[in-house]
């Protein structure tokens, strides 16, 4: 949903994708072998509630503290993304894709 909102988004692009453009590319990525949805199922409420114990948490923070909660919920560790927010989450080990590093 992340990326359908910002790939869609004419604030953030000057050509931004339509919609049926943006849907098809993550039908594609969704087609990979490796790649599976997370959801929210029993226990993500809890999951939620730890992610944010100590992260004051409202506004544009709360999507990002949804993600984060289902990342730890399904074992996740690793994200990459250049939002610095998620480094808010000790759990997460937030990684640059754009990085020689790889580091955000």
């Amino acid at each position: 949903m992340g990326y359908l909102r910002i790939s869609t988004h004419p604030g953030i692009f000057r050509r931004p994708l339509n919609h049926e453009k943006a849907v098809a590319n993550v039908e594609a990525i969704l087609q990979a072998p490796h790649v599976r949805l997370l959801a929210e199922d029993e226990g993500f409420w809890e999951a939620y509630r730890e992610v944010t114990a100590d992260v004051p948490t409202r506004g544009d923070l709360v999507p990002d503290a949804h993600l984060a909660a289902l990342l730890r919920r399904h074992g996740v560790r690793t994200l990459w993304t250049v939002d610095r927010d998620f480094l808010k989450f000790p759990f997460l080990d937030v990684r640059d894709p754009f990085s020689q590093k790889g580091r955000v």
